[in-house]
């Protein structure tokens, strides 16, 4: 048996089909990162691969997002107008905004067409918002501090890690509680903040031209913009030197993709996307695209239902299911049966289980919207499983805003603040933009950082420690879903926040080491600096500095160290931001604003109060479906929704029968407790629905793959069809009682082929789309396999020689010349190709190598020489080619993959 020629890869390879390059060495590296990151997904993930997990958006989001990545590189030219056409198109046309009593009554899950004028104000999958333009340091796409030695004001910016250091990080014996606020509180802040906003981040594009893994490179190159040491002294828990760090996506037609698309008159600047509805919806509950609502929900119940855990309950109460693909990443028991797994929880966002108490706050809402769709079911028993779940829907959004808007943000910037930035509600403006702004999901929102406790509690009946289930620091909680099934459920965890101090945001207290070295811990595997990423990401969003965001707030500009003190009290901070940034107007917003000494009876200082606040009336003034405005609910309805409260919430779907009246203030157990009994709630008998004798027609024809809603539109009685996910409607969608009949037959609906759709393909050019009844489904020929997203073909037999060829050869010195040329970062040497025959038969294994290539290799030091040779494994190496002999290909035919591959 022979096996046929293979390249060892140590040079670069040009491609006669595409013609381009191929980075040898690298690609040899990367291939042998993919194999043991498919290891790792069985294993415990990296903390940087943890976060990436977390921040995975819904296909929607890939489509649009995966473009960028393809148009940096004029290489792939060709895939990249594919990819924008079937990616960007979509988004970049206006959305159908149809105009029937559905979409009167329910917003949309995407968010679109809310605003009719402007229907993707505030959609999901669109940019987000600039309220000043953006600081590159090339005007377009680079951020700040991208190329060393660049000056701001004059300056050098410091390191994001040395500001970490020196002026964010508190050890955890050293915080501050505060005696006003419970830990609710910040939970709730970070649920709000994931129902605003998601800007995922990019993915590795690991491809021929030698285009770098995040994972494993220190240095700037697009998408990866890693966060450097502070000194020599500074290490991360990582082998590398510097901390993984991914740019978010940018939005459709921005940075360097408005030249591919042919936009050369007005260069956009990189804008970010953000893949939920900018609206205060619940989306944390049922998603921001079709997909995701689809795949909570559960169609089968007749009572509009949301899908639920089947395996573990809590007491007989509902948890949040796991995810679809398995093994997920989220930490196990250690003492768990390795065959027993508790996976990672889904829901309405990616990153319900970051932490448990925010996995809390999801199960909650999951119950509760289960619990409103039974007893609305009872109340109208006439109603369709879809009038169910959207008055749910309709509901649970309602109450989301309730929370946040009343009871949350005045305690955030304070009576003052709110007033004269949110002041009273006037009704719908259809002029205002609601779109969230980057800055303040980038920065002002991320103000709670500063004030999250160090410790959970989990606390018995009585509210005292429970030695079965002992204080956890805040490390041992993050990806745990664990914790919550097998220690107690979400009663003892909910008693520990009501009953547990926030943090309070001191000037010279702010991270404290849970979230500055210990950020995504489950294991030995490495952590992240949470202050860190805060202000390089910010960096990388483009966000003007501090000085100017004050400005735009009508603030003064502050030049001089007697100025800030004005603003931050603590002196000596004040003198350590100066000594680090130089000058005033290089402080990064994030630090300027958790720095500023806070507001009256608020837990922010001037400048996050004003954009907060500002933000939050664009989401109100701008919302058609405020639960305030006219026409959203009855006047009857409104009155009920309105004493509601997030204690309410905890009384009716968990164990508890006393909380505190207001969830967000602390009191002592029991004298700031009331009973349940006592805590207001709503009387869903305003939401039953009695239809006039001469109104009522027959019962409306239920239609497969489909459902309707009820609507009494100007004194006529009609129905909305619509269909299920993968199914198209053929006939009339909204019928009209008319004199005891319906005016027209119902309509049909039908299987569509998505696998015609020329405008969103919903496959990748390499793959073939089959049609599959309501769904479709990508296939992948040999040498190809199906990549996780479902979408994309990758090479299954490269990543096996890959690793062979990683584990065959070492790199041996070997004091070479240095290239001539340093055009490229890896240059083959020597007129003809370098290769390594393996030869195999039945009797032995021969190896031969004809020729040792020679390449060179750019490091810290500079250029230096290197070889391969025959590693010591040689003689496994050759039985494990001997035994791919269904792969005698030649490496040229074996190699030839797809771009998606990486």
């Amino acid at each position: 048996m022979k096996i046929s020629i293979l390249n060892v890869l140590p040079f670069t390879y040009t491609s006669p089909k595409h013609r381009y390059q191929y980075n040898g060495r690298r690609a040899l590296n990367q291939c042998f990162y993919l194999l043991c990151s498919l290891h790792q997904r069985t294993a415990t993930m990296a903390p940087a691969q943890l976060l990436a997990f977390s921040r995975n958006p819904e296909q929607e989001t890939q489509a649009v997002s995966q473009t960028q990545t393809l148009a940096k590189d004029p290489l792939w030219l060709l895939e990249a107008v594919i990819a924008n056409v079937s990616g960007c198109l979509p988004y970049m046309l206006p959305p159908k905004c149809p105009n029937n009593c559905m979409t009167s009554k329910y917003r949309h899950i995407t968010g679109a067409c809310n605003n009719r004028e402007h229907p993707r104000w505030g959609a999901s999958n669109t940019a987000l918002a600039r309220w000043l333009p953006p600081a590159y340091e090339d005007g377009l796409s680079q951020p700040k501090g991208w190329n060393h030695g660049f000056l701001h004001n004059g300056f050098p910016l410091p390191s994001v890690r040395e500001v970490t250091r020196k002026i964010i990080e508190v050890s955890n014996e050293d915080v501050t509680e505060d005696e006003l606020h419970s830990e609710i509180i910040i939970v709730w802040g970070q649920y709000i903040d994931h129902d605003l906003a998601f800007t995922p981040q990019s993915g590795n594009r690991l491809s021929f031209q030698g285009e770098v893994n995040c994972q494993l490179t220190c240095e700037n190159q697009d998408p990866c913009f890693p966060i450097q040491p502070s000194s020599c002294t500074d290490t991360f828990s990582t082998s590398m030197d510097c901390m993984p760090f991914y740019r978010s996506s940018p939005a459709c037609t921005t940075g360097h993709q408005g030249v591919l698309l042919g936009n050369l008159s007005v260069l956009t600047p990189r804008q970010q996307i953000n893949s939920l509805t900018s609206f205060l919806d619940a989306s944390t509950v049922y998603g921001s695209t079709t997909t995701a609502e689809h795949k909570l929900r559960n169609l089968t119940s007749k009572e509009g239902l949301l899908r639920t855990n089947m395996h573990y309950f809590d007491n007989g109460r509902e948890y949040l299911p796991f995810v679809d693909k398995v093994p997920s990443p989220c930490a196990q028991d250690p003492k768990a049966d390795k065959a027993e797994r508790i996976e990672c929880f889904t829901a309405g966002d990616t990153r319900s289980s970051e932490v448990i108490s925010l996995a809390a706050l999801h199960t909650l809402w999951l119950r509760e919207h289960n619990r409103l769709a039974r007893a609305l079911k009872r109340l109208n028993p006439h109603w369709s499983s879809e009038s169910v779940y959207q008055e749910a829907r309709k509901i649970v959004g309602a109450l989301h805003q309730i929370i946040t808007l009343r009871d949350y943000i005045p305690k955030i910037i304070g009576p003052d603040a709110f007033n004269q930035y949110v002041g009273p509600y006037k009704g719908y403006n259809p002029t205002v933009n609601p779109t969230v702004a980057n800055v303040f999901s980038t920065a002002a929102f991320r103000f709670a950082h500063a004030a999250i406790h160090p410790v959970i509690k989990r606390l018995n009946t009585q509210y005292q420690d429970d030695p079965n289930l002992p204080n956890l620091q805040l490390h041992e909680v993050f990806f745990t879903p664990w914790r919550l099934i097998k220690e107690g459920g979400l009663d003892p965890l909910l008693r520990g926040i009501l009953a547990t101090p926030a943090k309070l945001q001191v000037q010279d207290q702010l991270l404290n080491e849970e979230l500055t070295k210990k950020l995504f811990v489950p294991s030995t595997n490495g952590s992240l600096d949470l202050a860190s990423l805060d202000l390089q990401r910010g960096r990388d969003h483009g966000l003007p500095g501090y000085n100017d965001w004050r400005e735009f707030c009508d603030l003064p500009r502050l030049r001089t160290e007697s100025d800030f003190i004005t603003v931050m009290e603590n002196r000596t901070v004040v003198r350590k931001i100066m000594d680090l940034y130089r000058n005033p107007n290089n402080i990064d917003v994030w630090l300027g604003g958790i720095v500023e000494s806070l507001l009256p009876n608020a837990t922010t200082g001037p400048l996050f109060a004003c954009i907060i606040g500002k933000q939050m009336k664009a989401l109100r003034d701008g919302d058609r479906f405020w639960w305030e405005s006219s026409n959203v609910f009855t006047e009857a309805q409104r009155r009920e929704l309105g004493k509601y409260s997030l204690s309410r919430l905890i009384c009716d779907n968990t164990g508890l029968t006393e909380a505190p009246p207001d969830a967000f203030i602390l009191g002592k157990f029991p004298k700031d407790f009331e009973s349940c009994a006592n805590i207001p709630s709503m009387d869903l008998g305003a939401w039953q629905e009695t239809l006039q004798p001469e109104l009522t027609c027959s019962f409306p024809a239920r239609v497969e793959h489909g459902d309707f809603v009820y609507c009494l539109d100007a004194g006529k009685l009609m129905v909305t069809y619509s269909c299920h996910q993968g199914y198209k409607l053929f006939g009339e969608e909204q019928l009209t009682c008319t004199k005891g009949r319906w005016n027209a037959k119902p309509p049909t609906c039908q299987d569509f082929n998505e696998c015609e759709n020329k405008i969103s393909h919903p496959c990748h050019s390499l793959a073939k789309c089959m049609n599959i009844k309501g769904t479709f489904k990508c296939l992948c020929a040999d040498p190809y396999e199906l990549a996780e997203d479902g979408k994309t073909c990758r090479g299954k037999m490269p990543t096996l020689l890959c690793f062979l060829n990683k584990i065959c050869f070492q790199e041996v010195e070997d004091g070479a010349k240095p290239l001539t040329s340093r055009g490229r970062e890896f240059q083959r040497i020597g007129a003809a190709r370098q290769k390594v025959l393996l030869q195999a038969d039945s009797s032995q294994a021969i190896s031969h190598i004809r020729h040792i290539p020679y390449y060179g290799f750019r490091d810290q030091a500079g250029w230096s020489g290197r070889r391969l040779t025959l590693s010591s494994n040689y003689k496994l190496c050759i039985t494990l080619y001997a035994s791919m002999k269904t792969f005698n290909l030649a490496w040229e035919g074996i190699y030839w993959i797809s771009p998606s591959v990486f």
